[in-house]
């Protein structure tokens, strides 16, 4: 706890019908807890039991699902050092949890387009830190510039990279992408990324719809200039939580990029809406990303 071993996963159960409840690419976040494990030198949770658990559980708190389209269980697996020693070193033990709480459709009263801000002062993460881990000390970090942005009237920070403060890397709880011309641009992986299992989710739909898409590092300033050209058609975010958030307003130094704050636009709309279809069982999954949980 001192020393910041600490790691979880964020998910979701949908209900599909009284007898079938989906998890959403479960191995994915198993693969990512044991991702994020790794880089903090703790112990790798055997897949089987990941699973397993999660099946049983779940099962278990099956009436806690929410049958409300939009509504949904959330799922927390997480780990922590728990060795009863007091030293700067590697616990040699470990409390894996999960625990559940059902959650409300995210955008109660339709969608609300954020608005971000870059930061000036503070970075998220830096390549060859735990930017990529979902390690509980990089919210920790970020919660006081949260702060200062939410004071100023901004939803959350647009981080841009540590060493140039010149390249966009993600948003508070959330991967970022851009529609330029027709094209998908993304911040590619770099090391100070999440790698986000809903922009993972995205980009294959996408691609899948025969759009462009592009990783690769995406300066500030060449969103700022597509923005100006017209080229800048969308902008929106991916995560657990909303899925897809849509962005209605950047604000970096002394430029605004304004784009309409009163809706989501039709590209995030259709992905929001086939993401969902999938996981409430609405749309044929043709990827093999849920995992049923039969009730009977």
């Amino acid at each position: 706890m001192h020393y910041g071993q600490a790691i979880f996963e964020g998910m979701k159960a949908y209900h599909v019908d009284d007898e079938t409840i989906h998890l959403f690419r479960p191995k994915d976040h198993h693969q990512r807890l044991n991702n994020s494990a790794h880089r903090l030198c703790m112990p790798e949770v055997d897949e089987e039991v990941f699973i397993e658990g999660l099946e049983k559980l779940i099962a278990l708190d099956h009436q806690w699902v929410p049958k409300v389209h939009g509504h949904a269980l959330y799922v927390r697996p997480f780990m922590f050092a728990s060795e009863e020693y007091l030293a700067a070193k590697v616990s040699k033990e470990y409390h894996f949890y999960v625990i559940t709480s059902p959650v409300a459709a995210y955008y109660s009263e339709g969608f609300n387009p954020v608005k971000l801000t870059t930061s000036e002062k503070f970075v998220r993460a830096v390549r060859g830190g735990t930017g990529e881990a979902k390690a509980a000390g990089n919210y920790a970090a970020s919660f006081l510039p949260a702060q200062k942005a939410q004071s100023k009237g901004y939803t959350q920070v647009i981080w841009l990279d540590a060493l140039e403060n010149r390249y966009i890397e993600e948003v508070g709880t959330m991967n970022i992408f851009f529609l330029i011309d027709d094209k998908l641009v993304t911040p590619k992986l770099s090391g100070s990324v999440l790698p986000g299992i809903t922009r993972r989710s995205v980009i294959a739909i996408a691609k899948k719809w025969g759009v462009e898409v592009e990783e690769r590092r995406v300066a500030i300033d060449e969103i700022i200039e597509s923005y100006k050209e017209g080229k800048l058609q969308e902008v929106f975010g991916s995560g657990t939580a909303a899925v897809i958030s849509p962005v209605g307003l950047i604000h970096h130094n002394d430029e605004t990029i304004q784009l309409d704050q009163e809706k989501i636009g039709p590209f995030a709309k259709k992905m929001f809406a086939t993401i969902t279809g999938i996981q409430y069982g609405k749309i044929d999954d043709s990827f093999g990303w849920t995992h049923p949980i039969s009730l009977g």
